[in-house]
């Protein structure tokens, strides 16, 4: 299923991509009168497990059959506001130098185990939400990344077993502000600003990716293609990332792994072309969609 969340006035609702258009859950639930049991928000479906899974599947092909096709619950995607593919995560783990080009073209060692750090749920944004910037700060990079969306608790699993605790995947950009970054040993600082992790537009269900180490990746600015990959180049794969991790954090449903960035970005360019208001970013992993954000104007302080 390629699944998204819809923001109106009544909040964050489940939305099914069809060939017939978007399906309101919600709306689809209230108008054909369902029982309980069908998730209406992405939380409630990913945290649901496979009942919430298979519920929902059979509900989508009750609400496609029906005849009123231009009932309420369908809608063309132009005509929604599509929110953040997750839009409350319980943990986000992000992972740094995790391509070996990248770790090439900033001048890095190739780590020997993952280099781990985190964003917050306020870094959150969805597709074609814009993405803010702070007073201080100069140094502004984009970085086009697979999110693994776990979909069931993973505590110390092997490897062979990673990939069956994957609920999706979604693009996402792990958007950095350089300066900030590296103001100290710690990358919190420079990353986990309002808006920057926007996520989206779509969870693809991980049976629908045959293998998640070997999708094309990409990140265009202003039309200009920066960064052009393949997620075969990351030294820990995603099965490989799931595993350590969960041997130390235990993962739950929801959570999202962002598994690191190619080469390409500002920072590993000698012309150096940080981002900047009125920008837009670009991203797009194979099957995924694509991730459009503009950059925003910086904010002020408020009394």
């Amino acid at each position: 299923m390629r699944l998204l969340t819809i923001s109106s006035s009544h909040g964050l609702t489940l939305g099914v991509k069809t060939d017939k258009g978007i399906i309101d859950v919600a709306l689809a639930k209230n108008h054909l009168g369902e029982e309980h049991g069908i998730p209406v928000t992405m939380d409630e479906l990913v945290r649901g497990g496979e009942a919430a899974k298979s519920n929902l599947d059979h509900f989508i092909s009750n609400a496609i059959q029906e005849e009123n096709k231009a009932g309420p619950w369908f809608h063309e995607e132009s005509s929604i506001t599509i929110g953040p593919s997750v839009p409350s995560p319980g943990k986000i783990i992000c992972v740094g130098l995790n391509y070996r080009r990248h770790a090439d073209e900033t001048g890095m060692a190739i780590p020997e185990f993952p280099i781990l750090f985190s964003k917050f749920n306020n870094a959150i944004t969805g597709h074609l939400q814009e993405i803010s910037l702070p007073e201080d700060g100069n140094q502004f990079d984009y970085e086009a990344e697979l999110a693994i969306v776990i979909g069931k608790k993973a505590e110390n699993v092997s490897r062979e077993a990673a990939l069956s605790h994957v609920f999706g995947y979604t693009n996402a950009n792990d958007f950095s502000c350089r300066d900030l970054q590296f103001r100290s040993g710690q990358w919190l600082l420079g990353k986990s600003y309002d808006t920057w992790c926007p996520v989206g537009p779509y969870i693809l269900t991980a049976d629908e990716i045959e293998d998640p180490n070997n999708l094309g990746i990409r990140c265009i600015v202003n039309g200009d293609i920066r960064q052009n990959s393949n997620t075969a180049d990351m030294i820990f794969a995603c099965d490989e990332l799931i595993s350590y991790i969960s041997k130390y954090i235990t993962l739950e449903p929801g959570d999202l792994i962002l598994t690191g960035t190619p080469e390409g970005v500002a920072m590993g360019m000698e012309s150096k072309p940080w981002v900047k208001p009125g920008d837009e970013i670009v991203v797009e992993v194979e099957g995924l969609g694509t991730l459009s954000n503009r950059v925003g104007e910086r904010k002020t302080s408020t009394i």
